[in-house]
């Protein structure tokens, strides 16, 4: 069992954090083929450590 609680982001939070559109997120977690790392409701929410790939996928360095 974890200690510590990681912190799971949605597609809206990934997009501030990288100053593009949602749209464009949702579209790189397709083509990625990335699987939310949990899901309640009709939300997913993915870790962390899938930013850098997403970041990569759009084009950022």
């Amino acid at each position: 069992m974890k200690n510590q609680k990681e912190e799971l982001l949605t597609v809206g939070k990934i997009a501030e954090q990288l100053s593009i559109p949602a749209s464009k997120v949702k579209k790189a977690i397709q083509e990625l083929g990335i699987q939310p790392t949990a899901k309640k409701g009709a939300c997913n929410y993915f870790s962390k450590d899938v930013v850098p790939k997403i970041k990569k996928a759009i084009g950022g360095k």
